[in-house]
């Protein structure tokens, strides 16, 4: 996943976002394919590729005939080309509501963990279907960011409670079920199924915990500027809410909506 378009949060370095989100990606990235039930051969285009872990998820998955990604990062595409995997694959860098290719290009389009990130959903998903065949698959999963399943929630529920700011993308409500299921149907696909996903990430401790956030774009700023005090209050909060086990390991869960739709014949 990376920014679909450009925003107030930029997801700019590869190797960070691949910690605090790239594996959380490609975890509820297997999930959706497995309901997704997409055949292999087809060509896709992944809107919003970022870093290119649920791009190379496809590629492992699925034998694309073809694979495209675009992403608004120059570094994020420059760490997607780095990947082995996609070394055939095509990224570039564009825009979610300005998709540079013709109509009817791919077999597949799909979002993962963007939408929210895309100032106008409406345009993005229509600019999907626009370069998707007749017949071929649309697609995305997302956060419930409003039904605080990001995987990250608590630690932004307490720094809010400590009166610390929380940057927020500009559609939060993009990923509502029945406001996805609004958006594809606008845009003309049919065959609408939806469902929701849930995944778990276990940290081996607490500190692996803390320098994943703070090496976010996300919060990691507002965190490492903290005053010693304030961190530790803040550390306290969480780990008290998080309860790490006997090991020390921190659980986490993370719940996105995902939808599927095709483009009319």
């Amino acid at each position: 996943m990376g920014t679909g378009t450009s925003t107030g949060i930029r997801f700019d370095d590869g190797a960070a976002y691949e910690r605090y989100m790239g594996m959380w990606s490609q975890s509820a990235g297997e999930r959706f394919l497995d309901w997704l039930a997409a055949e292999p051969g087809w060509s896709w285009l992944d809107v919003g590729c970022g870093n290119g872990a649920f791009t190379e998820l496809v590629t492992a998955r699925l034998a694309p005939r073809a694979i495209a990604g675009v992403d608004p990062s120059a570094a994020q595409i420059a760490y997607a080309r780095s990947r082995p995997a996609l070394r055939d694959a095509e990224l570039r860098q564009g825009d979610a509501t300005a998709l540079p290719y013709a109509a009817g290009t791919f077999d597949a389009a799909v979002m993962p963990l963007v939408i929210f990130f895309v100032p106008d959903p409406a345009r993005g998903v229509a600019e999907m279907a626009r370069v998707v065949r007749p017949g071929g698959s649309v697609s995305a999963y997302a956060w419930d960011m409003p039904g605080g399943g990001f995987p990250y929630e608590p630690l932004f529920e307490e720094m809010r409670a400590l009166g610390l700011a929380v940057p927020a993308p500009p559609s939060p409500d993009a990923s509502r079920l029945d406001v996805l299921h609004q958006r594809w149907t606008a845009a003309g696909l049919t065959d609408l199924d939806t469902t929701a996903i849930t995944v778990a990430r276990m940290f081996p401790d607490a500190d692996d915990y803390w320098a994943t956030v703070t090496g976010s774009a996300s919060v990691g700023t507002q965190l490492a500027a903290l005053p010693f005090e304030d961190g530790a209050r803040l550390r306290e909060r969480l780990w008290a809410r998080l309860q790490p086990d006997a090991a020390g390991r921190i659980t986490c869960t993370g719940r996105a909506h995902a939808i599927r739709g095709r483009v009319a014949r």
